[in-house]
């Protein structure tokens, strides 16, 4: 048992490193701050910020408030919505398939440390174990990478997206800057990659056969 403990300490840091990224990547999906708006008409976006993110645009308006208060108003995508972009769409499909891959990914290695730490000498399962959550842990990094990619590209090149009247948004800003949700992203796929790199380095301790002299 302890020379199996003794060669999983890498694994036991990628389990870490993978929770730690499959979190971020679930904030990263929840938020709504992916692009930040700025325009210059201020009659219902008072604050001249909206936050557009990958389920829904977001902004602060004084409309239909007493004086002196504010309110958040957000209009949800549909499926159905013609005029998301594809990198909204994509965002959508591979951060889904990310959160499953990365929680495939921790199940895997749970297991694995499970059999090193309980001394279950199954040590072929264990590697092929620790071999299978590395893949799923970087497949992970790579769904969350495009859409951060490119979601980010969208915004330094300040591409438009043609809102509906009911929406209230302009088609495009003044100007547009990263929101929280792409570098909590980035790091995201940095951790992911990294725990996936440090599971797929395990290595089987190597048993040695002693020769007694009669």
């Amino acid at each position: 048992m302890s020379s199996l403990v003794s060669t999983s300490h890498l694994q036991l840091a990628a389990f870490a490193l993978g929770t730690v990224g499959w979190i971020l990547c679930t904030i990263s999906m929840g938020i709504v701050e992916w692009r930040v708006w700025h325009v210059d008409n201020t009659t219902i976006i008072s604050s001249g910020i909206a936050w557009v993110g990958i389920w829904k645009v977001c902004f602060i308006s004084y409309l239909h408030v007493s004086p002196g208060y504010k309110e958040q108003f957000c209009h949800k995508f549909s499926g159905y919505d013609s005029f998301i972009p594809h990198e909204i769409y994509a965002a959508q499909g591979l951060l889904l398939v990310a959160l499953f891959m990365g929680l495939l990914g921790l199940t895997t290695t749970i297991f694995a440390l499970r059999n090193v730490y309980m001394g279950i000498t199954h040590k072929t399962l264990i590697t092929r174990f620790f071999l299978v959550g590395g893949f799923f842990y970087i497949s992970a990094g790579l769904c969350v990478l495009i859409p951060v990619s490119w979601n980010f590209y969208s915004v330094t090149h300040n591409q438009s997206i043609t809102f509906p009247p009911s929406y209230y948004m302009p088609s495009s800003p003044a100007t547009q800057e990263a929101g929280a949700a792409i570098p909590i992203g980035i790091v995201a796929v940095i951790l992911l990659l990294l725990s996936g790199t440090f599971s797929l380095l395990y290595r089987l301790p190597v048993t040695t056969n002693t020769i007694t002299k009669s």
